[in-house]
């Protein structure tokens, strides 16, 4: 209107339109600060992303709520997302897999401990694993011991191959961290792989008395913890990272695990990080639920409801 009429005055363009000039101001007003939120938001997403390229919208918001806040900056979840959806910053996950895992062996296997176990404090149960990394030229194997209270990484090796001897290097990096002076009742939990079984890797854990515990089915739920951390450290990282050399990709390793124990908050401590939940006692919350057992829960008191309204009628 204003390039098509230049010779009227804003205060009659706005009397046309039965608007007041203040209120013109004031709209333009609103969408500048308007505007200038939402660059800032999107900044601070990507310096959060810099660190955490594959982090998920509800942690990324989580992490800079506080910088909003200082910045008197107020929106929503829902607003957020459409955010990140508008500026092609929602995380896509890929689903690959290659099994790292050979059970058929002579070596003794142990029963699973851990059903059901409720954890008060770090170092009470350690979940290893291991997972493969493409790069451009082979796979390399990654080797961790994670604490299953604080989620924190406490030992983790990078190896050509597939061997023991990566795991019992991961082993021996978590073991350095247990004080030797203190009596500790600490159970070690994998799968049943060669590589935890071998005498090698048992013998470390019987010479600390930590007690032996092992999955029985090969079912992913009897190790939840170490695939949920796998998971995290290649969609997040490594998958968001152009494929490079075995010695590219293992000088990027460190900072990776760095930045997931000491930056990446998790909805299952309380959005807390791993490094800070781990110098914590007690039962730490989680922030997510388990939306498929309410739901069943749901539906078992709906099929009840219409059971007992057909014996009434």
């Amino acid at each position: 209107m204003r390039e098509e009429h230049p010779e009227l005055s804003t205060h009659k363009l706005c009397g046309l339109f039965g608007y007041s000039r203040q209120a013109y101001y004031q709209l333009q007003k609103y969408r500048y600060k308007n505007q200038a939120q939402t660059e800032i938001v999107l900044q601070m997403v990507r310096n959060e992303r810099k660190t955490l390229p594959g982090i998920g919208g509800r942690k990324l918001l989580s992490l800079i709520k506080v910088l909003m806040e200082r910045e008197e900056i107020q929106m929503g979840r829902d607003a957020f997302f459409d955010l990140l959806k508008e500026n092609n910053l929602l995380v896509r996950r890929s689903k690959t897999r290659v099994y790292t895992t050979f059970s058929r062996h002579r070596y003794r296997m142990y029963p699973n401990l851990i059903r059901d176990k409720v954890l008060t404090g770090p170092h009470q149960l350690w979940v290893s694993d291991i997972t493969y990394i493409p790069t451009t030229d082979g796979y390399l194997y990654l080797s961790l011991v994670t604490d299953a209270y604080s989620r924190k990484i406490v030992g983790w090796n990078l190896s050509n191959k597939l061997a023991a001897s990566g795991a019992v290097s991961a082993l021996d990096m978590a073991l350095s961290q247990l004080p030797d002076d203190k009596a500790i009742d600490l159970i070690h939990h994998s799968d049943r792989g060669v590589q935890y079984c071998c005498d090698k890797y048992v013998a470390r854990l019987k010479s600390r008395q930590i007690t032996i515990s092992m999955t029985e089915n090969g079912d992913p739920l009897e190790n939840p913890v170490a695939e949920r951390v796998n998971g995290i450290l290649k969609s997040e990282w490594l998958n968001k990272l152009a494929p490079g050399s075995k010695k590219e990709t293992a000088s990027r390793l460190a900072g990776i695990i760095e930045a997931y124990n000491t930056k990446r908050p998790h909805l299952s401590i309380d959005m807390l990080t791993p490094e800070a939940a781990h110098i914590t006692k007690g039962i730490i919350p989680r922030k997510w639920k388990n939306y498929w057992k309410e739901r069943q829960t749901a539906f078992s008191k709906e099929d009840s409801g219409l059971k007992k309204t057909h014996l009434e009628n």
